[in-house]
């Protein structure tokens, strides 16, 4: 039991500095955070696999709630359970929130340096790289089929038009209906399939 306690414990302190530092190096927001995550927990420890780590960011991101939040908590209990999800949880926001509240106390005299209006600018930059590298990665673990590419395309397609015409529509409207479409699919195939079966 000593050493399923310990086990437990070293298991908690590995994730607990894991999400210090991606809380800490994460600039633009949840979608940016998703690339340090991938990069965490599914490279370098190997403790989640590429297709659970591309289901899980479709749930986060459809589920109410910050997506870099929602992915932390899911880790966190895959990793450890609910103990897991509570330090996963906090210790991703606790960086930010300490930034964000000395920022605040002298948030008019930080932005008028022209310096930090620099750096600003290069963050951006960098946000932007890391967002499309996390979504490239996850293209490339999806299974390539016809259907997979149908989907990309026409979400694409529908995502550059409502951008366009300034339409805003939320992430989680894309999300749901690619996943009631796939179920629906699926649901095809199987109907197919048990038809092929009942002739032979």
């Amino acid at each position: 039991m000593k050493n399923n306690g310990e086990s437990k414990a070293l298991k908690l302190y590995a994730l607990f500095t894991a999400m210090l530092k991606v809380g800490l190096f994460t600039f633009g927001g949840g979608y940016a955070m998703i690339a340090l995550l991938e990069n965490e927990f599914t490279e370098k420890r190997s403790w989640i696999s590429k297709d659970e780590f591309l289901d899980m960011t479709a749930v986060a991101g459809s589920a109410p709630g910050s997506i870099a939040i929602n992915s932390s908590t899911y880790i966190g209990y895959k990793i450890a359970g609910v103990s897991g999800s509570v330090i996963a949880t906090v210790s991703v926001c606790i960086p930010s929130f300490a930034i964000i509240y000395v920022v605040s106390l002298f948030f008019n005299a930080f932005l008028s340096f022209e310096m930090v209006q620099f750096a600003f600018k290069g963050i951006q930059v960098c946000v932007i790289y890391l967002i499309f590298t996390a979504g490239f990665k996850m293209l490339k673990t999806v299974e390539k089929d016809i259907f997979t590419y149908i989907v990309f395309f026409t979400t694409l397609s529908v995502m550059l038009f409502m951008a366009v015409f300034a339409v805003n529509l939320s992430t989680a409207v894309y999300i749901l209906i690619s996943g009631a479409v796939g179920v629906f699919v699926n649901f095809l195939k199987k109907i197919v399939s048990d038809r092929k079966g009942e002739d032979k």
